[in-house]
């Protein structure tokens, strides 16, 4: 399906180059696209990127896994390594705002993806790379995938039963992440109206997440561990609880909300219970503290305890699988499941988060392969880009 439209948003006029592969970067690239940045994927030739390989849910020439990461763009297949490859590298540099990619730093360098690479072919360009572990230092060079992050920066220990092995997260939440930090890096640099070097690492953006458990340590010796049912640290009772029927989120966050749980559940005597009256007696009580509120719950169905708590501002879920959140009224109300229309049928896959009033977001297809192959001059046309992306 031809990308000739102009894009809508408020980053329309934004023209910004994507060399990546997999997830990370085609996320980043994709959330830009979304948001009205004309984002034209420069990929290898006949293979492009890894993504498109990835089964089995095909339909047509396009794969769930490649379009959930990389509707709204435009694509070319150029050789990086090549002479020829380089020198139109330069030429649509030249005309764009920014370039990302999520190589490795060696071949950051190599396929002159730098700022220092392209500032001769425009000074404002901004330029992202999201690596594992940074442009520069001893591990610069190591790879890295969302596995070995988790595993590396303490998830994985923190993550599980207490008496089991390290788990990962159930879904790539280190590649997700460094996409979102990523595009935020990205359009700030451009806000600032000054080309320049982006540098996100995976690792440094799953640290930063640990915000407040790494606080704990480095300012009081706290050390992280695993709570059952995925117990938060500092606020009881916070955590999943099995019930007749399946499993609830709960989460107590104040003592008034703790009254109000114990008077429906009718336990009020917990109220003025020493052991239990204020959060930090719940904390220094955590275990009997479970096990009564775990015994309660368990005599009642997940959705009667939902119906009987929600309405008095108790914090409190049921537990759903993927297909049950997909297929429920909230996500149809908050317009999360999206179709996009190709030649070869509707792909569906779910939205942008970020609802901008009175720019809804415009959703195009994945491209096929080299799709956009013999528009260099539609590429290389002036009037697309403003290279004053602050606007002063």
């Amino acid at each position: 399906m031809s990308h000739t439209a102009t894009p809508s948003g408020p980053l329309s006029g934004i023209r910004i180059l994507e060399v990546s592969h997999m997830l990370a970067g085609p996320y980043c690239g994709m959330l830009l696209a979304d948001l009205g940045a004309e984002v034209l994927k420069i990929e290898a030739p006949r293979k492009g990127d890894i993504g498109r390989q990835i089964g089995p849910h095909f339909i047509g020439p396009h794969n769930a896994y490649f379009a959930s990461l990389n509707r709204n763009k435009r694509s070319i297949s150029l050789d990086l390594t090549s002479e020829a490859g380089q020198q139109r590298l330069g030429e649509l540099a030249a005309n764009s705002h920014a370039l990302l990619t999520n190589v490795r730093p060696a071949a950051v360098r190599k396929l002159g993806l730098t700022y220092e690479a392209l500032r001769k072919y425009n000074d404002k360009i901004v330029c992202l790379a999201l690596t594992g572990f940074g442009l520069e230092g001893p591990f610069a060079e190591k790879p890295a995938y969302d596995y070995v992050i988790q595993a590396l920066a303490g998830v994985m220990a923190m993550t599980g039963d207490p008496n089991g092995p390290p788990v990962k997260t159930g879904y790539s939440v280190v590649d997700n992440s460094a996409g979102i930090m990523g595009a935020l890096g990205l359009t700030a640099k451009l806000v600032e109206g000054k080309g320049g070097q982006v540098d996100v690492s995976l690792y440094d953006t799953m640290l930063s997440q640990l915000n407040y458990l790494a606080g704990g340590y480095l300012n009081a010796g706290q050390k992280a561990q695993r709570y059952p049912g995925g117990g938060h640290p500092y606020i009881v009772p916070a955590q999943i609880f099995p019930t007749q029927d399946g499993h609830l989120a709960l989460f107590i966050t104040h003592d008034g909300f703790w009254a109000d749980f114990c008077r429906e559940i009718g336990c009020e005597a917990w109220i003025t219970d020493t052991r239990y009256a204020t959060m930090a007696a719940r904390t220094a009580n955590r275990e009997a503290v479970i096990a009564d509120v775990q015994a309660v719950l368990a005599t009642g169905s997940t959705d009667s305890w939902v119906e009987r708590l929600a309405p008095l501002g108790v914090v409190v879920a049921g537990v759903q699988s993927l297909e049950d959140a997909l297929e429920s009224e909230l996500t149809r109300s908050r317009q999360m499941v999206v179709s996009v229309p190709t030649p070869h049928g509707e792909i569906r896959m779910v939205g942008n988060p970020i609802k901008l009033q009175g720019q809804p977001t415009h959703y195009g297809p994945p491209p096929l392969l080299d799709e956009d192959a013999g528009k260099f001059e539609e590429l290389d046309g002036q009037s697309h880009v403003s290279h004053n992306a602050s606007g002063g």
